[in-house]
């Protein structure tokens, strides 16, 4: 009787249909649950997987165990996250008394997924705000200080391979001159699809000359060091690519389970029968 005369009341006055189908504070207050979840059960995860890792290549869990089960964690982050957080905005929301059940259906299917969106974003606002805090921690920089430090880093990543183009039984010191020198000619070649000529042939003279070997020696290690290098950076590549492909797999997940969740919470609300 009570709802009969809420209803006949709301069609008088223009019914919900003219309202507003987004019920704002449901959608905020389920998007800071769905991202307090997922922090706590991004710290659980991260938790469990520092105990299982170990720095020494012979013991703990191996690299590949470690990323399927990040994997699988991700996975279920947004599951759980999202799931919870739309649930909880479809019971919150405000009751439409007017509007056709399809419209409810879609209303609430979308509810569930502005969870997903601005959660989302509370998320990554508050991860990238504590990585720069924490980057920052050291004290203030300047832009020279950054760029230093970049170049620096840049040509750390070729540390290693530079140091093979000059390993030699002779144990003499080469020059660091001639390994930052060495250093940039491979990083440019690494840069180019058709390595110069001219740089490989210097540097196979450069290798020849400081450890000795013969010059078609140097240039079949410095032809295997380029393409070493070269397989190490398209290792890295795959492996990111493959780590976006399941973030977004993960994410499309979490957006599923946030919109679902909110049909159910919905449906509970209005005491509607699931078909």
């Amino acid at each position: 009787m009570e709802n009969t005369l809420v209803l006949e009341r709301r069609m008088e006055t223009g019914g919900d249909e003219h309202s507003s189908g987004v019920s704002w504070g449901a959608v905020v207050g389920g998007a800071f649950v769905a991202a307090s979840v997922s922090l706590i059960m991004l710290a659980l995860g991260a938790g469990f997987g520092l105990g299982v890792v170990s720095p020494w290549s012979n013991t703990g869990a191996s690299s590949s165990a470690v990323g399927n089960a990040a994997i699988c964690w991700l996975i279920a982050i947004q599951m759980i996250s999202c799931a919870l957080g739309g649930y909880l905005a479809g019971r919150l929301r405000t009751k439409w008394m007017a509007v056709h059940t399809d419209e409810v259906f879609f209303r609430d299917t979308a509810n569930g997924f502005l969870v997903w969106a601005v959660g989302l974003v509370i998320t990554v606002t508050f991860l990238v705000s504590a990585a720069s805090t924490m980057a920052g921690g050291s004290g203030q920089r300047n832009d020279s200080n950054e760029e230093m430090a970049a170049t620096k880093g840049a040509a750390a990543v070729n540390a290693y391979f530079v140091d093979v183009l000059f390993r030699s039984d002779v144990h003499s010191q080469v020059d660091g001159a001639v390994q930052a020198e060495a250093g940039r000619i491979l990083a440019l070649t690494l840069l180019q699809k058709d390595p110069r000529p001219a740089d490989l042939a210097y540097l196979s003279k450069l290798v020849a000359a400081k450890t000795g070997l013969s010059l078609p020696d140097a240039e079949a290690r410095v032809s295997q060091v380029v393409s070493d290098a070269r397989q190490a950076e398209d290792n890295v590549r795959q492996a990111t690519s493959r780590l976006l492909l399941w973030i977004f797999l993960a994410l499309m997940i979490g957006a599923f389970s946030a919109s679902y969740a909110a049909t159910i919470g919905g449906k509970q609300r209005d005491h509607v029968k699931v078909i």
